[in-house]
């Protein structure tokens, strides 16, 4: 055995919602090898005291753009299209070097607040692919391909710049580190896109076994839009050409019609709700009762930092319970459970890794994360899961592990050089983007 944590409080989010207080969790080759309350036999060459401590499965953010971490803080207070507007002029700018940069700084920050695994829609997926192989964290990544042009214009897959962008990418990561990253198809959104490009990317990705990811439905206006256009809600019309042939992730979902739910439940599409990104926007956030009726997996992600401010999964749990219960004025619409479900184990079925983690079980990858119980807003807990929900922050976890190895513990991050990253921002991406040209 490589490590155990000894006397933890186990959440592990099992088929029983077990909680096991006082726990034994064992890890050998990066796998759970003993959960019990009983110490295992076998002489372990590391032992972590979990004494204080809750012991959690790794946080799956289903949505964000981790490129963005440069943008922090300047678009805040915007409308919605000045944020748009400046928000595509600074990308004007952006290269994968500063790419690289802004993905490694936020990573580190997925795994200061214990997210062991990202789903990101952006550019530059090569550079985020880097970022994420270096640092050890699980990734589903996946280029934001659009294509303003007219639909009718001749479209090659072989040869469209992103398609080919994505394939390259596809190549030589997709499977990377035994599935440790994976590579999806991607669309910024219905009304970035036509026919061509959706029908191309869903052929492929079918025929390659990756998953798709997009922006669906966030705001009333694409809706409205889509259905004066098409006669059709954009869920509908995306299903016509395919796009939800492969698993699909669709951030938002907050104005699709009761018919289209039930469609993308019929095709096992994943919502990603994004209730603070929703919030900040001034927006409502994905209905998530109404998805789960209508059977559609619902995960939880947080947007850019541009969008959210900060990728502190924490706080989207306890927001995402608090918009469903404002909507619909009933403190018990839902409970701090299905958002750690939808944090842990929903987020594990929408990328495809629900067979290797998601929860603390033998067999599973040991994706743990150790949070300090000991702190005064978290004293006394009558409730655990409650506790992880409502009073948790991201600044009180103390161990993010991947795959049994160590990847942020009290400060320090082993396997990312912070220093480096913050001088790479400082003295080349910020110039860049921000300094007169």
């Amino acid at each position: 055995m490589d490590t155990l944590i000894s006397n933890v409080t186990a959440v592990t989010m099992n088929e029983r919602m077990e909680i096991l207080f006082g726990a034994f969790l064992g890890i050998t080759d990066g796998k759970i090898t003993h959960i019990s309350k009983v110490a295992p036999t076998e002489q372990p060459q590391t032992i972590l005291d979990g004494t204080g401590m809750v012991a959690i499965p790794g946080l799956i953010n289903c949505h964000t753009h981790l490129a963005t971490t440069v943008l922090r803080s300047f678009l805040d207070d915007f409308t919605n299209r000045e944020a748009l507007e400046a928000l595509l002029q600074k990308e004007a700018k952006m290269d994968s070097r500063c790419a690289k940069a802004a993905a490694t700084l936020g990573i580190a920050e997925c795994l200061r607040f214990g997210i062991t695994s990202v789903s990101d829609l952006y550019y530059y997926p090569e550079a985020t692919a880097q970022a994420a192989a270096d640092a050890g964290i699980k990734a589903n990544l996946a280029l934001s391909a659009y294509r303003f042009v007219d639909e009718n214009e001749d479209f090659d897959f072989e040869t469209d710049e992103q398609c080919r962008e994505t394939v390259r990418v596809a190549e030589k990561w997709h499977g990377y580190d035994h599935d440790r990253i994976k590579i999806d198809c991607g669309i910024y959104a219905e009304y970035t896109g036509n026919r061509q490009l959706w029908e191309g990317l869903s052929a492929y990705a079918a025929q390659k076994g990756l998953g798709m990811q997009l922006h669906l439905a966030e705001i009333r206006e694409e809706v409205d839009s889509c259905l004066d256009r098409t006669g059709l809600g954009p869920a509908e019309l995306l299903s016509c050409h395919g796009m939800f042939l492969p698993k699909a992730t669709a951030a938002g979902c907050a104005f699709l019609s009761e018919e289209e739910r039930k469609l993308l439940g019929k095709k096992k599409v994943s919502a990603v709700a994004l209730p603070l990104t929703a919030a900040k926007a001034g927006l409502p956030s994905t209905p998530v009762a109404e998805c789960v009726k209508a059977g559609m997996n619902v995960a939880l992600g947080t947007g850019g930092v541009t969008e959210c401010g900060n990728m502190d999964l924490f706080e989207v749990m306890r927001a995402a319970v608090m918009a469903a219960r404002c909507t619909g004025g009933d403190p018990s619409a839902m409970p701090a459970q299905a958002a750690l479900m939808m944090a842990t184990v929903c987020g594990a079925m929408a990328q495809g890794r629900a067979d290797s983690c998601g929860m603390l079980k033998e067999g599973l990858d040991a994706d743990i994360v150790l949070v300090d119980f000991s702190a005064p807003h978290l004293m006394p807990c009558h409730n655990v899961l409650s506790g992880l929900v409502f009073s948790a922050k991201g600044g009180d976890v103390a161990m993010t592990m991947v795959r049994g190895k160590i990847l942020y513990q009290n400060g320090r991050f082993p396997t990312i050089d912070l220093a480096a990253a913050v001088e790479e921002l400082t003295s080349y991406a910020i110039p860049r983007l921000f300094d007169a040209q």
